[in-house]
Order: C-alpha cells, then sequence, then structure tokens
C-alpha cells in the first residue's frame, strides 16, 4: 500500500505500489506550495545534495590520488596519470542518460538510495588497490572507471528534483542542487590530503575509507525521508520530442562549455599543478579552492538567471572564461605561478556560474515551446539528462587535450589554444540562438521565459 505523505494533498497511488510516492503534486498552485509543497520540495532537496555531494567527492577521488601514487610506489607516467583522470570522467558521463531513465522507471526515493549505496565499490576496490602490493595499473583503471558510478548521480538528481519546484524558483533550486552535489569535488580535494598524511608516512587507504560511514548514511536517509512524484516520468514520447528539438543539442553543447570546463578542470588541477610547477607543487593541497568556489558560484547564476534572463549571463560567463584562459596562457609562457592559479580560480567562477545559467534556460525553453505545462516539464528534465551527459562528456575533452598536449609539445600551450577557439564558438552560438534581434523576432515568448 502507498504510504500517505500528506493527506491534504495525496491520494492513493493507482495502481497500489510500495514507498513514499506522491500522486498530486501542484508546485505552481501558490496555496498548494505555501501549505506543504514547500517544506516537502526542501525536504528531499536536502537529502538529495547530500547523496549527491558524495556522488561528486567519490567521482573525483582520482584526481586526489593519482597526485600521491609515485609516493608509495606506482610510477605512472603522464598518459597512465590522465588515463586514470579520463576514465572516470568518460564513464560518469556515460552513466547520466541510463541515471535520468532510472528515476521514471524506480522513483525518485528508491533510485538515490541505489546510486547511493553504489557508491560504496569504488571505495572498496580503491582501498584494495592502495593496499596490495604490486598492484597492476590495469587494476587502477578498473577502480577509477567504477568512480564514474558517483558521477551519474548528478542527472537523476537534477531530474527528479526539478519536479518539485515551481518554474519561479527552478533557477535557485537547481542550483542549490547542483553545487551542493559540485562542492563535494571540493570536500575530496581538501580532505584527502590530510588524511592520508595521519600516521606513518602516505597512507592511501584512508582517502577510500573515510567515504564509507557517509555513504551508508546518505544512503539511509534517502531510503527512510525522501519521496518519489508520480508525474516524474520523462517518458520514450517525451525524450523523442527532445531528441528532435533543437534546442536540446544546443544546450547541450553550450553544457559542454560551462559543466564541462568545470568538471574538466576539476579533475586536471591537482595534476597540472605538479606537473607544470614543480617548485609549487606543495601548493596542490591548495586545489580544492577552484572547486569550492566554482560551487558556490553555481547557485549565483541561476539566481542571476532569475533576474536578468540565463541567456545574457551564460554570454557574460563565457567571454570572462575566454579572457580567464589568456591568463592561463600568460602564466604558461611567463611560468608565473600566481598568475596560474588566479587565473584558473577565475575559469571555475565563471564555469560554475555558467553551470547555474544553462541549466536555469532549460526549463524556461521548453515552457515556451510546449503549451501544455507537464509535457514541457517532462521534456526538460529529459534534456537533463541528455544535456549533463555531453556537458560531462566535455571534462573527458579537457583532460584529452591536457594530455596530448603534454605528451606532444611537453607545454599547455597548445590545449589553451583549443580551448580558447571552444569558448569563442560558444559565445557565438549562445548570440545566435537566445539573443540576437531576429532570434526574438521569431520566437518572442523565449525573451519574456527568462531565457
Amino acid at each position: 500500500m502507498s504510504t500517505v505523505v500528506d493527506t491534504q494533498v495525496a491520494e492513493p497511488a493507482s495502481p497500489p505500489r510500495g514507498g513514499r510516492w506522491i500522486d498530486r503534486w501542484e508546485p505552481e498552485d501558490p496555496e498548494f506550495w505555501e501549505r506543504s509543497g514547500k517544506r516537502i520540495a526542501r525536504k528531499n532537496l536536502g537529502f538529495s545534495i547530500l547523496a549527491e555531494n558524495l556522488g561528486f567527492s567519490v567521482w573525483v577521488l582520482m584526481s586526489m590520488v593519482v597526485v600521491s601514487l609515485g609516493s608509495v610506489g606506482y610510477a605512472f607516467g603522464v598518459g597512465q596519470t590522465f588515463w586514470l583522470l579520463i576514465v572516470p570522467n568518460l564513464v560518469g558521463a556515460a552513466l547520466r542518460v541510463p541515471y535520468t531513465f532510472a528515476v521514471p522507471r524506480f522513483g525518485g526515493r528508491l533510485w538515490t538510495t541505489i546510486s547511493a549505496g553504489l557508491l560504496l565499490i569504488p571505495c572498496a576496490m580503491l582501498a584494495f588497490a592502495v593496499v596490495t602490493d604490486g598492484t597492476p595499473f590495469w587494476f587502477f583503471l578498473l577502480t577509477a572507471a567504477a568512480m564514474g558510478l558517483g558521477g551519474g548521480n548528478f542527472s537523476s538528481s537534477m531530474a527528479n528534483i526539478s519536479f518539485f519546484y515551481p518554474e519561479g524558483k527552478k533557477g535557485l533550486a537547481l542550483g542549490l542542487n547542483a553545487a551542493g552535489g559540485n562542492l563535494g569535488v571540493a570536500v575530496t580535494q581538501l580532505i584527502v590530503p590530510v588524511v592520508i598524511t595521519i600516521g606513518t608516512g602516505i597512507n592511501l587507504v584512508y582517502s577510500a575509507l573515510i567515504w564509507m560511514p557517509f555513504v551508508v548514511l546518505a544512503t539511509a536517509c534517502a531510503w527512510f525521508f525522501m519521496d518519489s512524484l508520480t508525474q516524474a516520468r520523462p517518458d520514450g514520447v517525451s525524450y523523442q520530442r527532445a531528441l528532435a528539438n533543437k534546442h536540446t543539442w544546443v544546450m547541450s553543447f553550450l553544457y559542454i562549455g560551462t559543466f564541462g570546463s568545470f568538471i574538466g578542470f576539476s579533475f586536471a588541477f591537482p595534476s597540472l599543478i605538479k606537473i607544470s610547477f614543480v617548485d609549487f607543487k606543495s601548493f596542490v593541497s591548495l586545489a580544492f579552492l577552484g572547486a569550492l568556489i566554482g560551487s558556490v558560484a553555481r547557485p549565483l547564476g541561476g539566481w542571476l538567471s532569475d533576474r536578468f534572463g540565463g541567456a545574457r549571463i551564460t554570454l557574460i560567463t563565457f567571454v570572462g572564461l575566454a579572457l580567464g584562459t589568456v591568463g592561463v596562457m600568460l602564466s604558461v609562457n611567463t611560468k608565473s605561478f600566481p598568475l596560474f592559479f588566479c587565473s584558473f580560480m577565475a575559469l571555475f567562477v565563471l564555469a560554475g556560474a555558467g553551470n547555474g545559467s544553462t541549466y536555469r534556460m532549460i526549463p524556461a525553453i521548453f515552457a515556451t515551446q510546449d503549451a501544455d505545462a507537464r509535457s514541457a516539464k517532462r521534456q526538460a528534465a529529459a534534456v537533463v539528462g541528455i544535456a549533463g551527459a555531453i556537458g560531462a562528456f566535455g571534462g573527458v575533452l579537457v583532460n584529452l587535450v591536457f594530455k596530448f598536449s603534454l605528451e606532444g609539445s611537453g607545454t599547455l600551450t597548445p590545449a589553451l589554444i583549443a580551448i580558447l577557439v571552444f569558448y569563442g564558438l560558444c559565445v557565438a552560438t549562445t548570440w545566435w540562438f537566445y539573443l540576437r534581434t531576429r532570434a526574438f523576432a521569431r520566437t518572442p515568448s523565449l525573451a519574456h521565459a527568462g531565457v
């Protein structure tokens, strides 16, 4: 029998099913929202953030492990090091689409429980790898792939939470949800350098064991306290319509530039410091600052988009990302670590804000494309999964260009030139589709929708 969450707003599910399912959910109704909708939405948002935060923490764990592998006897080359960074990014990106489908299949509550519990697998594998003498590179690579399980959590969490909030509050809610998850990157990069030095020497096993009790806690909280919405069903028809809509692919391209930059830089930044500025390798412990400020900037990007329009904020962030890339190029050529570090901090802030603004654009765009509000929300939820997967794949591309650049020329300059050109394309794409006068003339509702 279904659990009735709120007798004033819920009706028995039909057909009956187990778990905490809510069948009537009308966040656009002010009375409904104030009476009980807001409380339920905030509760689910809070536990979603906890699980997603741990997903990101495990996803980027290898970014901090690789910089210490040499200290414990594993002499992997630059190419092997970057493969250990690329593989979890690639697996996490690939899992984002099926993770989005898992929400309508199992419900947000059950799937959050499952996806959180799965994080115990890569933690156990890493613990085994670093305490076993002579662990081969292929097992580290397999462990890195298992860490990709944490990357899939984002799409299912965002798709689920998007149904809980009304349109006017969706930007901030999704920004907070994503930022809470993104903060997992900073938490890992802050905590791991500290915990692995507890005791004598470098104890990499602690980098795996520290997450396990928190994973168990997040799993239990999701099961006992979260809810599932019957209407949170981006069905096959919604996916087909979303796939046929050009804006799905435009926004996916732009999300490569924002989230792809954030996650790609997050994976690579500690290693780039160690490789490019040997005399400043002790500053690897400060790498967490980039992910931290980028995560904090994400809800700010959503909030600014609610006020000024997502396309305008997105355009500004891409211009800023291009300027920040120029700063990194200058720092590499002049061997200036302060300029290198500050330029990367700017890149993280702008990528974080761009993450919030691009995700805010998606529901606004589809609200203008379909007069049926429920259909529009389902299409937007489908695009969240599609764009999330493609955007995460952008992180793979970032690390690949860094790998080829360092192996081919011994410097970051070729990679940075390629990234700069890409940001220029993102500026042009944002302007062409969402800001130029003729575009507004054809689809004037986009301007009024806050796109």
